[in-house]
């Protein structure tokens, strides 16, 4: 009988010990095993009253002690979880409510906008911002689009009605318009990049959409070059699609540009030597540049004959496509997990 109660009392200790040092991460399985219906401690009060009298006071002393222990361990789970549910180690409490709702992620569009400002932040752009909803100055005729101009077909416009007129309100065609207003609101120099969304009544497919995304860039002051616009541009191409990039600039027509080019740079896909995404040319045409139009200037308060500047325009859905190989403008507006997934690692 002795060596029982002695083998009775080794195991509250020794459980008492196991309390106060336990590391478990499942504060519930430590509950259940020590404070439960059937667990230990339930167990070792059964037992109790085999005990001599003699011995119940110290005994029982010993099994409320056990179960203190265990019930301040759970306390100290608990306040342990409540500050963090995991930590290094990977301890953590399964039992506590999970919220199963997956975070998003940045769309690849505003990843490939975000890359295109940092870039051209480098040497020295600032993002300047402009409304999308438009009226024609902005639009049209400051950027050297006169009544009746045939360059006005080169973008079909969604016409706002206001207060029973027609004409005067557009959703803007391009961020051009953010030029416009940068150069009436700001002195020379002027060294700008205009991320935004734009609009054109266009039939919705695979190369074209109603809706997309331009990040504009304009740099005015004296003596402004053509050789600067191609250098910041090259510096772009290197930056943005890898330093082996070679680009190549294109005679072109732009109303608000003068002289204008159309810039292709070297397949990333081939290498130059050609393949079905560039049409085995070697070039994939990716933007629209030029001198700024004197008329333009002129048009926003800034002498042309001391100022000179040069813009140039990219389609960020048309970025994307060169860079990840995406060959369906549809797939930006879907919304189509299995599409957007692919990019969650791009941030």
């Amino acid at each position: 009988m002795r060596n029982k109660i002695q083998s009775y009392i080794n195991e509250i200790q020794s459980l008492k010990s196991e309390a106060l040092q336990n590391k478990i991460a499942d504060i519930e399985q430590f509950r259940i095993k020590f404070l439960g219906k059937k667990g230990v401690i339930s167990e070792l009060f059964g037992q109790f009253k085999d005990v001599p009298n003699e011995q119940k006071k110290e005994i029982g002393q010993l099994l409320n002690q056990l179960k203190v222990a265990a019930q301040t361990k759970i306390e100290e789970l608990r306040s342990s979880v409540a500050e963090t549910i995991s930590d290094d180690s990977g301890n953590c409490d399964l039992t506590m409510p999970t919220d199963f709702s997956e975070l998003g992620s940045r769309h690849v569009l505003s990843v490939v906008q975000n890359e295109i400002i940092e870039i051209f932040s480098r040497i020295g752009f600032t993002v300047s911002e402009a409304p999308e909803i438009e009226d024609d100055w902005h639009v049209f005729s400051a950027l050297n689009f006169p009544p009746e101009h045939p360059a006005r077909d080169m973008q079909d416009t969604f016409f706002v009605e206001k207060e029973g007129q027609h004409g005067d309100v557009v959703l803007r065609t391009h961020t051009s318009s953010v030029q416009v207003r940068e150069m009436e609101r700001s002195k020379p120099p002027i060294r700008i990049i205009a991320p935004g969304r734009v609009f054109r009544n266009e039939a919705i497919s695979a190369r074209a959409h109603c809706i997309f995304h331009q990040v504009e860039g304009l740099y005015i002051d004296k003596n402004v070059s053509f050789a600067d616009l191609k250098q910041a541009l090259l510096y772009f191409a290197k930056e943005m699609f890898g330093p082996d990039t070679r680009i190549r600039l294109r005679p072109s027509y732009f109303p608000f540009t003068e002289p204008s080019a159309e810039m292709d740079i070297s397949c990333n896909i081939c290498g130059g030597k050609g393949c079905n995404i560039c049409k085995h040319t070697g070039w994939l045409e990716i933007l629209g540049c030029g001198m700024v139009d004197p008329n333009v200037l002129e048009a926003s308060g800034i002498d042309s004959n001391v100022y000179s500047g040069f813009a140039f325009g990219m389609g960020v859905e048309r970025m994307a496509m060169l860079k990840y190989q995406i060959r369906d403008l549809r797939l930006y507006f879907e919304n189509d997990l299995r599409f957007l997934k692919q990019f969650d690692t791009l941030i």
